[in-house]
């Protein structure tokens, strides 16, 4: 299941300043302004630096121009919160997917017992960050507080308190002292200590989260503020009069109709409490507090008149093949719709979600998918049943529908669907499904344009929702192909699922070719 994240944070604050005399409701502040600082400069040594090293791999391409290089040093043998995954391999992992993001992003990782490394002091005299990961040793910290006075970007986590963060050539602190869910102020571009503790603030709150997105999140941050504009975070930038100019031109009735709505206020609360970059947090108070009037308001301020300026494309990256043969034969589009259908008939769901890769999305309680298709010639439906634990503790359950169009190659898929007055479309690939319909690996990228999010995943699915049994190669290569690591996947609780509201509409037709038989690993031609 992935759904849109209609967070409207810069929305709500010019609502708040449009009607803060008649409410004592606090909105969310407007996200941060981080531009990279004039003052902030690449540096460049006499020395020749290696041409682009993803996680110490060598390449061979000349280096770009405006490439930005990153050192990181993990603890040697030290371990993650991250299902116990050594840091070496997250840090690893995270120069890949840096990439993602952009080509220019070369990131070298080293244990701390290979300072000693030939290359090591090289790329150190030319990088502009330095990442400090579980670094405890006393002879490694003094190595590195000795040999990183002149690398204006350091950033440490959970290191000795003696290695300290330094954004844009000064040294910050933050202590977590202050609120530390709090909304960041509006920063500008970080000039002095004030604007860097406030970035480094960011970082400390996402880096807590403790996922692979989120880890990478930091690093981009710091990229963006201090040395060259990241694309991909482009939407944090505030819009100013101009938002608040359109929503008072075209959204009054609507947002005046959200501020005396006990839900739609509540899920305004709620996402004042969250960090704007917490899709988790946003995501679960717009699920937990869905209104009519939530809807209105952010079709009206996002999605028609785009008050807030934004923008976001699907990600390109990373590229994941479809599966290109099913039982020996080359795979269709009929066939591939088939394999969405899955169980539908002989269960009441098509799929049920095990483990998914997306933090916001793919970590919902008892997820089932249910795809068919339509009445009307061609069309295909998928709608997703989820539960969402609101925060007074309540258990509820939503459902979505997707429209599904064909894409150009067997096993790709455009979905599109109005989530909370958001669209979101996204691109789907049938990464591998079993022969006899055990387990599937679906993977996504998505884009809310008039939200400006982006958003990948992957969902692996089982007819029960149980994880498949035993070593599973095939399985493991799926997950490669997706560049996903099992450490980075969130296990779904499909324990208490009573209720769920599963059906399809009246007519709909399933499977066309190929179906699960009634037998296990039995396959039947239709």
């Amino acid at each position: 299941m992935a759904t849109t994240l209609p967070t409207s944070a810069s929305a709500t604050n010019a609502a708040a300043r449009i009607f803060q005399s008649t409410t004592r409701c606090r909105f969310p502040r407007t996200s941060p302004v981080l531009a990279p600082s004039r003052s902030a400069t690449r540096r460049f040594s006499g020395v020749a630096c290696s041409p682009g090293i993803a996680g110490g791999v060598g390449g061979q391409a000349a280096p770009r121009e405006d490439t930005v290089r990153i050192v990181a040093v993990v603890g040697d043998g030290s371990i993650s919160p991250l299902k116990d995954t050594p840091w070496e391999e997250v840090m690893r992992h995270t120069a890949d997917r840096m990439k993602w993001v952009d080509e220019g992003f070369e990131m070298l990782v080293f244990t701390d017992k290979s300072m000693d490394h030939d290359g090591f002091m090289q790329e150190l005299s030319c990088c502009d960050m330095l990442v400090n990961v579980a670094i405890t040793g006393q002879e490694s910290i003094q190595w590195l507080i000795q040999n990183s006075k002149n690398i204006p970007n350091v950033l440490c986590f959970q290191s000795s308190p003696s290695l300290l963060n330094k954004l844009g050539g000064t040294y910050v602190q933050y202590t977590g002292e202050q609120d530390f869910f709090g909304k960041l102020a509006s920063v500008g571009k970080p000039s002095g200590a004030k604007e860097s503790t406030e970035v480094l603030k960011t970082i400390s709150n996402a880096w807590e989260r403790h996922n692979s997105d989120d880890i990478r999140f930091c690093l981009l941050v710091v990229v963006n503020a201090y040395i060259r504009p990241v694309d991909m975070l482009q939407n944090l930038r505030a819009k100013g009069l101009s938002t608040l100019s359109c929503m008072i031109k075209n959204c009054g009735p609507q947002i005046l109709n959200c501020l005396f709505d006990p839900d739609c206020r509540k899920a305004i609360q709620c996402l004042n409490s969250c960090s704007p970059t917490d899709q988790v947090c946003n995501y679960r108070c717009i699920a937990s507090y869905e209104s009519p009037q939530l809807e209105a308001f952010s079709l009206c301020v996002l999605q028609k008149h785009n008050c807030l300026e934004l923008n976001a494309a699907i990600p390109s990256k990373p590229s994941v093949a479809p599966l290109s043969m099913f039982r020996e034969q080359q795979l269709s589009h009929e066939v591939a719709e088939d394999l969405f259908v899955g169980w539908l008939d002989n269960l009441e769901w098509s799929w049920r979600v095990v483990a998914g890769q997306n933090p916001a999305y793919d970590q919902f309680p008892c997820q089932y998918q249910i795809f068919y298709r339509g009445k009307a010639k061609g069309s295909f439906w998928y709608e997703p049943i989820f539960q969402v634990k609101t925060l007074d503790e309540k258990l509820v359950w939503r459902r979505r529908k997707y429209r599904v169009r064909r894409a150009s190659t067997p096993g790709t898929f455009y979905f599109s669907v109005l989530d909370n007055g958001v669209v979101s479309k996204e691109f789907w690939t049938i990464v591998d499904v079993s022969d006899d319909f055990s387990w599937g690996l679906f993977h996504y990228h998505g884009a809310a344009q008039a939200a400006g999010q982006s958003y990948t995943g992957a969902v692996l699915v089982t007819p029960d929702g149980s994880y498949p049994d035993g070593d599973n190669p095939r399985l493991d290569s799926a997950l490669e192909k997706c560049g996903i690591k099992k450490w980075e996947l969130y296990m779904v609780d499909n324990c208490s699922c009573m209720g769920a509201p599963l059906g399809i509409p009246e007519g709909s037709r399933l499977h066309y070719q190929i179906a699960p038989g009634n037998e296990a690993g039995i396959m039947q031609r239709i």
